[in-house]
């Protein structure tokens, strides 16, 4: 690097570089690790590319911004196209066995619990839950308007809970 050229980022560095500083905190949700690291890129990218900063091209600034914004939007579809990946020196714990007699238990409770609600309660909660149907088939198979089977659903749900409170079942 000449002398030239670090005297021009050195000036470039401190006319725009905490105004660029602050703009890249915004578009990496304030971690300063990362707004640092954009505004070295920046910088890079300016000495490599010096004319851009040809004043007659249009401001400075704006390009500089207009930069971090780019590279900000590339290093996050980088993160967002990788998987990731988790290292530990600790297999995965094995998968609880199922206790089919607790599934029959809770079955039998459910079952039971929807007996002691209305019969229009319990019709939309199974359409909606068992029969896994949406509100707009639910409401044409059981013959009401969807706001009513939403309605029904939201009122249904809420007595459930109170009639498995009063069984005596906990969240």
């Amino acid at each position: 690097m000449s002398d030239h050229d670090a005297q021009l980022l050195r000036a470039l560095h401190d006319e725009h570089a905490e105004a660029l500083y602050a703009h890249a905190l915004r578009l990496v949700n304030g971690d300063r690790q990362r707004a640092e690291d954009l505004v070295q890129e920046t910088l890079l990218r300016a000495w490599r590319h010096p004319e851009a900063l040809d004043p007659h091209r249009g401001s400075v600034r704006a390009w500089l911004f207009t930069t971090a914004r780019n590279l900000a939007i590339d290093a996050w579809r980088r993160r967002s196209t990788r998987v990731g990946e988790v290292f530990t020196d600790e297999l995965p714990e094995p998968p609880e066995a199922v206790d089919e007699t607790e599934r029959a238990v809770e079955a039998w409770t459910v079952a039971e619990a929807l007996n002691r609600l209305s019969p229009t309660h319990r019709e939309v909660l199974v359409e909606c839950f068992y029969q896994g149907r949406s509100v707009a088939e639910a409401a044409s198979r059981l013959g009401v308007p969807p706001g009513t089977v939403k309605s029904r659903t939201h009122y249904a749900l809420r007595s459930l809970r109170l009639v498995l409170a009063e069984m005596g079942v906990t969240e």
